[in-house]
């Protein structure tokens, strides 16, 4: 196993190395230094701060108020289909968002016309506020079950010595609840603040001009448009500084358990009564009903297309190819992460905490290196050696793996840290090995690895970037297909084709979540 571990670190790796290889070996040169001096760098690296800062503080600070409320009102009307959704919103496929939201905001969206007349103003989805929108309905509901489970692990007994000890409202908030909640707020920040910098796919469809280019869309822009490698490295090394050196620090600070069933346990607590009760109960049915548009201005949007007219067969072949992609991408995925998390746990169990944070950096570091750029590199490092065009398919299956290994990793490493804590002794003790060390670890990860399993497999589903580098017509897959309609203005296709790649997604969740609460 360990030997396993450290091929899959050495396979990881390898991939980011040869993706940089091939940008520095084909153009003879290393980043662009001058870019350095060029104001339209610091442009662009001003809203890439700017966009994902609003990002990670809206988010956070929106969830706060809606886990409150979960927490503290156990009687809440569709808890656990809220929490189904908030998952299912935090891995929709950025496409089918996109598409969702143009529907409902863009120029001729449905509620346009009454934030027009609401406001006075123009209103213009595109720019700052159509990737914030996104952005925050993406990754608010992630920190509202971050918090929400942070908020389960404070015990009953702090709660009856308050009562005992007479305590406000403002200090139980101020005594109880803010020391348990300030560090998972700092990672859910941090967390949230290094997918919104590295975002592509929404601030390319969303940004509307070169005033809303982030450093992520900057380098795809230099690699399409100019095949300007130099300043492409330039780039991405500052956005792999900048977003590797923010997740390293945030990660020392420990993960969120945001994956975790809800179990309806009714532990003792305060409860909110008179207007704090029914505040409460409306932020809720607010987000509920916020989170649910999209969704149903994609229906909406397929209502009105003509359903005779719609071709169902072309979507067949792509929607078995996504979900072949994903599977694959998910199993070998989980199985790398599992397999490197070997020599990390060991140099946890010995206490060497510095090796064990520089192999979790390598473990995770392909979350924050741009996958355009790992894309690119890849691409003009294996065209001299074999045919592209023939084995595309299995580079987007390779670099989808690579891309979701950082997702289970991160899931995968609490859990099994838990494990050696309570076992690791014992089973040194008893010379446990292999296989006999097996049937008591699986146990014990499986319900976590069944969530991450769906986790990731929803993940890969959804990719475009690596997909718009090696895919080809021949295996088309559903979210390529859908920025194809959406590019040639086919609304009621592209709804369709949204509609299907949601269904499948909420279906892998809904079942993965049904095992893991069986498991738990």
């Amino acid at each position: 196993m360990k030997i396993a571990g450290w091929v899959s670190l050495a396979l990881t790796v390898l991939t980011t190395v040869f993706a940089f290889q091939g940008l520095i070996g084909f153009s003879n040169q290393g980043p662009d230094w001058a870019l350095l001096s060029d104001h339209y760098f610091y442009g662009i690296l001003a809203f890439s701060v700017k966009q994902a800062l609003l990002s990670a503080v809206c988010s956070v600070v929106l969830a706060w108020p809606i886990a409150r409320a979960l927490y503290y009102i156990p009687g809440l009307p569709a808890r656990r289909g809220f929490l189904a959704l908030c998952l299912l919103c935090f891995v929709m496929p950025s496409l089918v968002l996109i598409t969702g939201l143009v529907a409902l905001l863009g120029r001729s969206g449905l509620l346009s016309p009454l934030i027009i007349s609401a406001t006075g103003h123009e209103w213009n989805l595109y720019g700052l506020n159509g990737i914030l929108i996104a952005h925050i309905y993406l990754n608010m509901p992630f920190a509202v079950r971050g918090l929400y489970q942070q908020l389960k692990s404070i015990p009953d007994s702090s709660w009856k010595l308050s009562v005992q000890l007479k305590l406000s409202r403002w200090q139980r908030l101020r005594i109880i609840e803010w020391p348990s909640l300030r560090g998972t707020m700092l990672v859910l920040f941090g967390f949230i603040f290094v997918l919104c910098f590295n975002s592509f796919a929404t601030v390319l469809a969303l940004g509307g001009g070169p005033q809303s280019t982030t450093l992520e869309v900057a380098i795809y822009q230099a690699l399409k448009y100019d095949f300007n490698i130099p300043e492409a490295l330039m780039l991405a090394w500052v956005q792999l500084l900048i977003a590797g050196g923010l997740f390293l620090m945030v990660s020392r600070f420990g993960s969120t358990g945001w994956l975790s069933v809800d179990t309806g346990s009714h532990e003792w607590k305060p409860r909110p009564v008179g207007w704090r009760l029914r505040l409460m109960k409306c932020g809720y049915y607010l987000v509920w009903g916020i989170l649910l548009l999209p969704i149903l201005a994609l229906l909406l949007g397929f209502a009105e297309g003509d359903q005779l007219r719609l071709e169902w067969l072309p979507l067949i072949k792509p929607t078995l190819t996504t979900l072949a992609l994903g599977v694959i991408a998910a199993s070998v995925g989980m199985a790398l992460a599992y397999s490197m998390l070997s020599p990390i746990r060991q140099f946890n169990a010995s206490g060497l905490s510095r090796k064990r944070l520089v192999l979790e950096w390598l473990a995770t570091h392909a979350l924050v290196a741009p996958a355009m750029v790992i894309s690119v590199g890849m691409f003009i490092f294996w065209l001299p050696i074999i045919d592209i065009d023939q084995w595309g398919i299995v580079f987007v299956a390779i670099l989808n793996t690579a891309m979701v290994v950082p997702f289970a990793v991160q899931k995968l490493k609490p859990r099994l840290y838990q494990f050696d804590a309570q076992y690791g002794a014992l089973a040194r003790s008893l010379k446990l090995k292999g296989w006999s060390l097996w049937k008591i670890e699986w146990p014990f990860v499986r319900s976590v690895f069944l969530s991450s399993y769906a986790l990731v497999l929803v993940l890969s589903m959804g990719d475009v970037a690596i997909f718009s580098i090696f895919g080809t017509q021949e295996w088309t897959t559903l979210p390529w297909l859908i920025y194809g309609y959406a590019g040639t203005y086919r609304i009621a296709e592209a709804s369709m084709a949204s509609l299907i790649l949601l269904a499948l997604c909420a279906l892998i969740l809904w079942l993965f979540e049904k095992a893991q609460s069986k498991h738990a």
